[in-house]
């Protein structure tokens, strides 16, 4: 047999394929309204404002609509709340983080020459969280229909016995490891059904191809535990410059960097006469490593003092991105009135050759009114075609299909915020909505989402300090597993966050 090349307890796989679908493409294209507590609080709706750190995310000439050299830092704490049904099951969960949410600063420099319209440019940098992965839930109910053990019989129907199996002798770890690095993912589910006595072959031959599970019967008490963590970052690099006070002009550079940690369990039980499995634990880990690149262009122009338009493009995120992933499964039996136990755990690392994620772009415009001092409203429509998505390279049959799915499955989405703040003297009152349509076509699957914020803000003259609540809603379903067990959990999930930033005069 072809021989491996072991790293401590891990695989060196050339599969390209590991767990990526459609909900990948989407988690890593969807950026949140991320940022300082002013941009918080006003919904992010800054695209023809300028004058906040975080705005230049929105509109790259941003930055030259600041008067003088700026810096800010901003801390959250970001909490999460879901109530989880799956059939007859209902759970509820809720978790709290606190991280560095913002950070940065932009330079501004005045031209001497009077007689020069380019009155200005400024150089910044922003970091600024683009994603929280963090979250956790259990799903749990009594599934009258379908059984994990399909999971296992649908990936194991057509292949080869002697290419799911262990050889006489062999163990569990060099099998699986094997499997993985000849015939790929889809072979190493079917080798732990098989070695889980979860699947048996129709015929105990190595060409069988025909397999029949030994859980049957209905009602199936399943607990599916899911959790997350990481996030997605983004360090921008900016650049922009004023004509007469009146257009600004500008440009982002921005590094993207990705780390997505997952963990499911899921727990399934039945007391069915006819079936010989009774217990199943099955976990999945997986580790996402990735980094990116994007850039924006952007303009404002002040068409009277009081009123601004903006227009701004984000290009799409070209991703190179990592997986590895762990397995484990345990299940007990009963035959002849007694129980068995079966561990399959193979204590091997899979690690998948690099691919490349192809984000959606987007164009959004913006409206402004600034009342002198008093105070302004602001509005941003954005639009993001999610079908966009592709993984590469596209030439591989396996991307190729998944890419056609993404185009089938997902939509051009539109979100629009709106924000506004009155300043009393030294003190501003601020407050925004948010609404952003489903990325797919079925927005029964996957909810649109819909937001409100609010927040002050005091000017203490060298630095200022900023407070923002924000909260948003969202309904979507989490479909267990890609094939066998694919009913989904309905979810209704609610996000609140309170950011606190201190700002600076440089």
């Amino acid at each position: 047999m072809k021989k491996l090349l072991m790293l401590g307890i891990g695989l060196i796989s050339t599969s390209y394929i590991v767990a990526q679908d459609v909900t990948d493409a989407v988690r890593y294209s969807m950026d949140n309204i991320q940022g300082t507590a002013r941009f918080r609080a006003m919904s992010g709706a800054f695209g023809a404002l300028g004058g906040d750190l975080s705005s230049i995310n929105i509109n790259p000439a941003s930055s030259a609509v600041f008067t003088s050299s700026k810096a800010s830092v901003s801390l959250g704490a970001f909490s999460k709340q879901q109530d989880v049904g799956y059939y007859n099951g209902l759970t509820s969960s809720s978790d709290t983080n606190l991280d560095l949410n913002q950070l940065g600063a932009a330079f501004v420099f005045k031209n001497t020459n009077p007689d020069s319209g380019w009155k200005k440019f400024s150089l910044g940098f922003a970091y600024d969280r683009s994603a929280d992965y963090d979250n956790d839930w259990v799903a749990q109910g009594v599934n009258p229909d379908q059984t994990i053990g399909d999971f296992f019989l649908n990936n194991a129907q057509g292949l080869r016995l002697d290419e799911i199996s262990a050889f006489p002798g062999e163990s569990f770890t060099d099998a699986y490891a094997e499997i993985g690095s000849i015939f790929g993912t889809r072979n190493q589910q079917a080798f732990l059904g098989y070695e889980g006595y979860i699947i048996d072959p129709v015929e105990d031959t190595d060409n069988n191809t025909a397999y029949e599970s030994n859980i049957s019967g209905g009602d199936y008490n399943q607990r599916y535990m899911y959790a997350s963590s990481g996030y997605n970052g983004k360090l921008g690099f900016n650049f922009a410059t004023s004509y007469n006070n009146r257009v600004f002009l500008g440009l982002n550079l921005n590094s993207h960097f990705i780390n997505y940690e997952r963990s499911t369990f899921l727990s399934e039980s039945n007391s069915n006469t006819s079936a010989s499995v009774r217990q199943v634990n099955f976990e999945n880990n997986l580790l996402t490593t990735g980094s990116g690149f994007s850039f924006q262009l952007g303009g404002i122009a002040k068409i009277t003092e009081a009123f601004r338009v903006g227009l701004a493009y984000n290009s799409p995120t070209w991703y190179r991105i990592s997986d590895e992933t762990t397995q484990y499964l345990a299940t007990t039996r009963v035959e002849e009135g007694a129980s068995f136990n079966q561990v399959v755990s193979p204590n091997i690392v899979n690690i998948y050759e690099e691919y490349k994620l192809q984000t959606p772009g987007k164009v959004t415009g913006s409206l402004a009114y600034v009342f002198g001092k008093t105070g302004l409203i602001s509005f941003d429509y954005a639009v993001k075609d999610y079908s966009n998505a592709k993984f590469k390279p596209s030439s591989d049959v396996l991307f190729s299909s998944l890419n056609t799915e993404i185009n089938n499955t997902l939509d051009s989405s539109v979100s629009y915020n709106l924000g506004g703040e009155y300043r009393y003297g030294a003190l501003s009152f601020r407050a925004g909505y948010h609404f952003e349509e489903s990325p797919y076509k079925n927005d029964n699957f996957y909810g649109d989402l819909d937001g409100y914020s609010l927040g002050l803000g005091y000017n203490f003259g060298n630095f200022n300090l900023d407070i923002a609540f924000s909260q948003s809603e969202r309904d979507y379903n989490y479909q267990l597993y890609s094939t066998g067990l694919t009913d989904a959990a309905q979810i209704a999930s609610k996000n609140s966050d309170f950011i606190l930033t201190l700002g600076f005069n440089l």
